[in-house]
């Protein structure tokens, strides 16, 4: 049986690339209009209605989008340098195409297979390790903040725990944490293709600089994207100082980061850890509900539709010549 023919091939993957952009547009589609937590006719006629956003916000909002994903770029530029010198702008097509590519997975999990494509085969395990890293960095910055910020929240609102549910979910912890060390202990074990032990000497050839430089600009990015939460509640008249509003938002952003690995609706399941807990503050649930709406669009949808670019441009087999 012969193989199929070069133009054949070429088609089957200019198919597959406008099946990506378009599967991206509908899931964006349908999560603003069938949004069964916040009507998107409602949300658009509040924010024209009440005239919240001037030239000078919006500008601002924007600058913080931008400067959230030059962040998230020069992550990623960081950490690939360690195998293979790439430019800016080859990072920056990366990151924005690979976010196209994997918005509408679970979890974003198809940001490992995106970002691998760009790069020749023998590259392509240590790119997904390399990425697994930097989101293994991110995350460690938003459960350092989060704990903080979560022991002075149940410190300044009466939280109602159920002693049988804490206890319930410490159990589950530590099966997970006792079955995790059996893993690591076991070489044959493996992750996305790798033994145990190749990933930790991985980790530790990765250069002490790269890790160090990975790390701060995680926390910058960190940084950058709760105070623009921050200052949607302004814009919204929500009366909080910065230090009480972070002490929620680094609270809703650890709940949400832990959360939805196990549930898929992350977007609901975001809106409602954002619901409850801005309600202690007295915030009233239409606002968080427009404030958690806008940073989805502007960190994900607007970076999103710059990426369909990319995606539509690829060259496969351009782009593992060159890479």
């Amino acid at each position: 049986m012969s193989s199929p023919s070069y133009k054949t091939k070429q088609f089957f993957f200019v198919l597959i690339k406008l099946s990506i952009v378009v599967g991206a547009f509908y899931f964006i589609y349908n999560k603003l209009v069938n949004n069964n937590t916040l009507d998107f006719s409602e949300f658009t006629t509040y924010l024209t209605e009440n005239n919240i956003f001037s030239t000078k916000n919006i500008l601002l909002l924007l600058f913080l989008s931008s400067f959230n994903w030059f962040l998230e770029t020069l992550k990623w530029k960081t950490l690939v340098s360690s195998i293979k010198k790439t430019t800016f702008l080859e990072a920056l097509q990366q990151s924005l195409g690979s976010l196209t590519a994997s918005l509408f997975t679970p979890n974003r999990i198809g940001e490992y297979g995106a970002k691998a494509i760009y790069y020749a085969k023998h590259y392509r395990k240590r790119i997904v390790l390399l990425n697994l890293i930097g989101n293994i960095m991110q995350m460690a910055v938003t459960v350092v903040f989060g704990v903080i910020g979560f022991f002075f929240f149940a410190q300044h609102y009466p939280i109602e725990i159920s002693t049988h549910r804490v206890s319930r979910f410490l159990i589950i912890i530590l099966v997970i944490f006792g079955l995790s060390l059996f893993g690591i202990k076991q070489k044959k074990y493996k992750i996305k293709g790798f033994s145990i032990e190749k990933v930790k000497q991985f980790i530790k050839d990765l250069p002490f600089k790269i890790s160090a430089l990975t790390f701060l600009v995680s926390i910058v990015r960190y940084l950058v994207f709760s105070f623009q939460f921050y200052f949607l509640l302004q814009l919204f008249g929500v009366k909080l100082n910065y230090i009480e509003a972070m002490v929620i938002i680094t609270s809703m952003y650890l709940l949400a980061s832990v959360i939805p690995s196990i549930f898929i609706f992350d977007v609901v399941v975001k809106g409602s850890i954002a619901v409850y807990l801005f309600s202690f503050a007295g915030v009233n649930e239409f606002t968080i509900l427009c404030i958690i709406t806008i940073m989805w669009l502007l960190n994900f949808v607007l970076p999103s539709v710059f990426g369909s670019y990319y995606v539509l441009n690829f060259n496969f087999d351009k782009q593992n010549n060159s890479l």
